[in-house]
């Protein structure tokens, strides 16, 4: 695990080593993603890499130096903080400790271009600047459902009994079904299911292929809930630091990258076929049942953020919720 002070030494030491390079003309920024490199979780944020190291010759370029082996994904959020990398992919439930109220960013039934017309994506940005030390650069995943996907059948929305692996998503919901919660890193989870440690785990509709987890998973529970958020954040002293031109070929980018989001209902539909090809087993409840399963989700989740921060939970509620 990463230290604070660990971190402290790390940033101390990307400065002495140049962590940014510049010249006159352009600028190097170091870039890690809280995903296995290749993976789905990662593909959008190294095609917005590609972007800017392509639009950006001259001015702005991006060296991505890792995923997980570079920088736990825990630990991501942490090292954008304090410097020791520059830009940073990662979800809002890898830095909890940093944005206690960002577990209301999977709860958005709108999209990222929703918020930015509608001045959620200015609140969200703001909080990460006060609370982060980051701008909030770009956000990628709208769309793109959790599931639950289990070891075993249930007939019914209870998991009481049940040890599901979690990470912040998915707390208050599974808490408010009467699950057992193991929290772990999604490096770790294929071992837990093999060795029987878990008897599910939350993921979204896409990415679970790419980790061989179908091997140890025999059913979905449908219909999904939540919306994913994996966010590119910009270290805020690095991103003031830069210029105009510098800035917008990153936010050129993240706009580019943000509408690559529409891809993701057909790509949805490919990954539901290619989980049943592999003998993933769908559980769908009755009418009521899948009712209450979408409704306990979002009133759990909602009052999980308003526990924490009732400002902020009902500022976001307002824009999050709505279309711009």
């Amino acid at each position: 695990m990463i230290t604070k002070h660990l971190l402290a030494g790390l940033a101390a030491a990307s400065v002495a080593l140049g962590a940014i390079t510049a010249s006159a003309q352009e600028t190097t920024l170091r870039g890690v993603s809280a995903f296995a490199q290749g993976t789905t979780f990662s593909q959008p944020w190294e095609a917005f890499v590609e972007r800017v190291n392509e639009t950006g010759t001259g001015v702005i370029q991006i060296d991505y130096i890792g995923g997980p082996e570079a920088v736990p994904p825990f630990e991501t959020g942490n090292a954008v903080q304090s410097g020791v990398v520059d830009i940073a992919n990662v979800t809002s439930a890898f830095y909890p400790n940093l944005l206690p109220a960002g577990g209301a960013l999977k709860l958005a039934t709108n999209s990222i271009q929703d918020q930015r017309a509608n001045g959620c994506y200015d609140l969200i940005n703001d909080m990460h600047r006060q609370q982060v030390n980051a701008h909030f650069l770009a956000r990628t995943g709208d769309g793109i459902p959790f599931h639950l996907y289990l070891t075993q059948p249930i007939d019914g929305p209870d998991l009481s009994g049940l040890t599901i692996r979690t990470t912040p998503v998915y707390r208050a919901f599974f808490t408010e079904l009467g699950a057992n919660l193991v929290q772990t890193a999604p490096g770790e989870v294929y071992s837990a299911l093999e060795r029987g440690a878990i008897d599910g785990y939350g993921w979204p509709v896409q990415g679970m292929l790419d980790l061989g987890w179908e091997e140890q998973t025999t059913h979905r529970v449908d219909p999904g809930f939540y919306q994913v958020d994996v966010n590119i954040l910009v270290n805020l002293d690095v991103w003031e630091g830069l210029t105009d031109e510098q800035r917008g070929v990153l936010e050129g980018a993240a706009a580019w990258v943000e509408g690559e989001n529409a891809n993701n209902e057909g790509i949805n539909a490919d990954e539901r076929a290619a989980q049943e090809a592999a003998g993933i087993q769908v559980i769908q409840f009755d009418d009521a049942q899948t009712a209450a399963w979408l409704q306990n989700a979002q009133d759990a989740g909602w009052a999980e953020v308003a526990e924490i921060d009732p400002d902020a939970a009902a500022a976001l509620r307002g824009c999050l919720t709505n279309a711009g």
